[in-house]
């Protein structure tokens, strides 16, 4: 007994890093979204979130404190502030059967962003930002939506 119980408290923490690992892995990228969501792709595509990764000086590109907000999930292989980035990671609920019900998808890892996740990086940023406004924000939009 005295013997299982050590080799478990030596997985353990194994085990716990695996699943971060999974929950890392949850990130589906933009290009999977576009597959059901191509008029909000194609809108967002052209704006300065998808282009977020770019504006990055080479050796900025490896920083997590500007990967942060440039970098989906702090990620340089998710670059630009794609569509996890405001919506969290789609991997529960990217089936077509989740996404059709939207409470579904909320229970699966849906988000809606608000003012907090927006000012998250246009307010705390390391650099010189402009003045960011919620309310206009919203008004503008961040990308087309379907009919």
């Amino acid at each position: 007994m005295r013997g299982t119980r050590s080799v478990l408290l030596t997985l353990l923490p194994i085990l716990l890093s695996g699943a971060a690992a999974v929950r890392a892995a949850d990130y589906i990228g933009a290009e999977k979204c576009k597959i059901c969501h191509k008029v909000e792709y194609t809108s967002w595509e052209s704006l300065e979130h998808a282009k977020a990764f770019d504006t990055l000086q080479p050796a900025e590109q490896a920083k997590a404190e500007c990967l942060r907000c440039h970098a989906t999930a702090g990620k340089a292989e998710l670059p630009g502030v794609q569509c996890e980035a405001c919506h969290g990671p789609g991997g529960e609920y990217k089936s077509m059967t989740v996404m059709k019900d939207r409470q579904a998808s909320l229970a699966a890892g849906l988000l809606l962003p608000d003012e907090a996740a927006c000012k998250s990086c246009h307010s705390n940023a390391p650099h010189d930002l402009p003045e960011f406004d919620y309310a206009e924000a919203v008004e503008i939009g961040v990308h087309d939506r379907k009919p």
